[in-house]
């Protein structure tokens, strides 16, 4: 998207990153992090030091997404990424997401990563799993009733992985 600026995000982006993830992860049905997780502890979440990277989507200086890219496991794994990817729901739909999905997947080259991994895709969330099957990821498993979804009751975790 021509009016989207995908960078890294700086110690000073924080008070704008908080809102969005605060309310995605309040929300409860994307997320596994308890929905009253406190500011700090979110923020060590996901403001992660180095070898993970946190990236913000900008539309006209304003954040209306991020995402964390880390690897998926420390040492011998370091080599498959995970990431996270949070958009402003009152901006949700826009191409805001696929857009940070497509910056997050060349980063994730960038620094060298084989592989992509997601260990915790919410199964009814139907507009994340389609977004990732349509950028090449496919559901390699799925752990049954792992998530306990607000309104749709035990539901599972897909995990998702595509090569790079």
């Amino acid at each position: 998207m021509a009016d989207l600026d995908v960078r890294e995000a700086r110690a000073s982006d924080w008070p704008a990153i908080w809102p969005v993830w605060h309310r995605i992860v309040a929300a409860g049905d994307t997320y596994t992090w308890a929905p009253d997780t406190p500011e700090e502890t979110a923020r060590g979440i996901w403001m992660a030091p180095p070898p993970a990277v946190t990236l913000v989507a900008e539309r006209d200086g304003t954040v209306v997404g991020t995402a964390l890219l880390k690897p998926v496991q420390p040492g011998l794994g370091d080599h498959v990424a995970n990431a996270g990817f949070m958009v402003d729901p009152d901006r949700a739909g826009g191409g805001i997401g696929r857009a940070l999905a497509e910056a997050t997947l060349d980063e994730a080259r960038r620094r060298g990563y084989r592989a992509m991994q997601f260990s915790a895709v919410v199964a009814s969330n139907v507009r994340a799993v389609a977004l990732w099957r349509s950028l090449g990821f496919d559901v390699v498993g799925t752990v049954p009733e792992a998530f306990r979804h607000p309104t749709d009751g035990l539901v599972g975790l897909h995990v998702m992985h595509r090569r790079l």
